[in-house]
């Protein structure tokens, strides 16, 4: 099976471009994801399944929800296409007049939210908690949420930053930045706890420390793409208005988007006191694959999708987004077939130690094998968000975002009820991917007018879908020969995954 490149469009970059910049971003993501890893090794080896990090979990969560809102990716994501369609129009001055504005309105307004948040978190964080969670769990939570809440303000101005590095085709420092950034939890993680009367306490400051210094980094980047930050607080600019209106849909489509993860930790409070924490630490096995490769192609297609919608160049954003389907196909279709047939191995490699047991081993594992299930359409669904924003059609990702939410509440909330658990919960996130994987592809086609050449990708898929089943009984085999003979010391659980994983490659190749 061979894949055809698109023909290029006047003013695309060459291929070798997106391709050494995916490689450098993917190399960089899986680095982070794989520090990411190691950061919740520590954590859970130190805190297992504990109602304590449950609510910790939640409070995560909810900085996190507010920061996809209000800022980071729904702020780069409106942002990008008017400053970049600025700079393709040679009007460099208004671009950065327009992104020094922006920058002094999420600073002033994300720090306004902070402020109340901390004041009222008391009344704020209770109303998230499910019936599982008892009253110190709540407190806990309150002070955990305060503590983190004001990594919302820098992450709002942080998506600025790395929406006008994008913007110029610079990814080595956003990719680079959260791999630091776990760094810098681990060590407050390790070292940081003596000096906290409660060692949760070390790993959230760890957290705002780390977001920090990742905004640090950004900063000096600027200059190296002849950015100038202008002390200008232009509110009249009709860009600032044009901005704030596209990013109104945005943030409701990826604040709905990323919300469905925070119902899973809400609908987890329901189930038992160590369901949050057990599918918050499948998602983070979940999110390897996903960071290196579809939110690396989605992330370096973005800039490229923006300049082609600009150009009104239809047929050029057809061919992109075709290539962009293929490769993340081709990429998580055996991650897939890794985590459905090895759930429990690498679970069990990668957390259980210390305080965390084999039980505990068993529930995440049971959260990860449904997990897989979504993870090629939640890439998909990455890649034609960042379509439909390229376009300046946001609003259409709000409308089919709520249908997502709908169905994934809906549908866990019926599984819950019937008694499925944790495996009903995300696999009611499964089943909303899926569904909204396709209403974006149907609604795209009628975007462009094209049929985005289903018929010739459909086929490649089902290659790669045939593969992919091969990728799954290699695997499994292997490691099973591999655990026989080697057992389960933490040396035997590595040679006998990775031995599984590398075989079924190989056989998927």
């Amino acid at each position: 099976m061979t894949t055809e490149a698109p023909p290029r469009t006047a003013g695309t970059p060459p291929p070798r471009s997106f391709a050494r910049n995916t490689a450098i971003f993917s190399v960089l993501t899986g680095l982070s994801r794989i520090a990411g890893l190691m950061r919740e090794v520590i954590a859970s080896s130190y805190f297992g399944l504990s109602p304590a990090f449950s609510a910790f979990t939640l409070a995560f969560y909810i900085p996190n929800v507010v920061r996809s809102l209000f800022a980071d990716s729904a702020l780069s994501a409106a942002f990008v296409p008017v400053f970049t369609e600025l700079l393709e129009e040679n009007r460099k001055r208004e671009a950065f007049r327009l992104a020094s504005t922006l920058f002094m309105v999420m600073l002033i307004a994300l720090g306004a939210i902070t402020i109340v948040f901390i004041l009222a978190a008391g009344v704020i964080v209770p109303i998230f908690t499910g019936s599982q969670f008892t009253a110190a769990m709540d407190t806990l939570a309150i002070g955990l949420s305060r503590v983190m809440f004001p990594i919302v303000l820098i992450l709002g101005l942080n998506g600025l930053i790395v929406g006008i590095l994008q913007a110029y085709d610079h990814f080595t420092i956003p990719a680079l930045s959260p791999l630091v950034w776990n760094v810098v939890i681990m060590v407050f993680l390790v070292f940081g706890r003596p000096f906290f009367t409660d060692d949760l306490y070390a790993y959230a400051v760890g957290i705002l420390v780390g977001t920090a210094v990742q905004f640090a980094m950004a900063l000096p980047t600027l200059k190296t793409v002849g950015f100038h930050f202008e002390w200008s607080f232009d509110y009249r600019d009709p860009r600032v208005k044009r901005v704030f209106v596209l990013m109104l849909p945005v943030t409701l489509g990826l604040g709905l988007i990323n919300f469905n993860v925070f119902a899973n930790s809400i609908l987890g409070g329901y189930v038992s006191t160590e369901a949050p924490r057990a599918i918050d630490a499948a998602f983070r096995i979940y999110m390897l694959p996903q960071g290196v490769f579809s939110v690396a192609i989605a992330t370096v297609l973005f800039p490229q999708l923006s300049r082609l919608a600009a150009r009104r160049d239809l047929g050029g954003l057809r061919d992109t987004v075709d290539r962009g389907l293929r490769l993340i196909f081709l990429m998580l279709l055996p991650a897939t077939a890794a985590t459905l047939v090895l759930a429990v191995p690498i679970t069990r490699l990668v957390f259980q130690r210390g305080a965390f047991d084999s039980s505990d081993t068993d529930l995440v594992a049971t959260a990860l094998f449904w997990f897989s299930f979504s993870l090629p359409f939640s890439g998909v669904n990455l890649l034609l968000t960042r379509t439909f924003f390229s376009l300046q059609r946001p609003w259409l990702v709000t409308y089919l975002s709520v249908g997502n939410l709908i169905v994934n509440v809906g549908v866990s909330i019926i599984f819950v009820a019937l008694g499925f658990g944790v495996g009903g919960i995300v696999a009611g996130t499964a089943i909303a991917d899926v569904v909204m994987a396709a209403a974006q592809f149907y609604v795209l086609r009628g975007e462009l007018h094209t049929d985005l050449n289903v018929r010739e990708t459909s086929e490649m898929v089902l290659g790669m879908m045939i593969s992919a089943a091969w990728f799954a009984v290699i695997a499994y085999a292997g490691w099973a020969a591999l655990d026989w003979i080697f057992g389960r010391s933490l040396l035997g659980q590595i040679i006998s995954v990775g031995g599984g994983l590398a075989l079924g490659t190989v056989g998927y190749i």
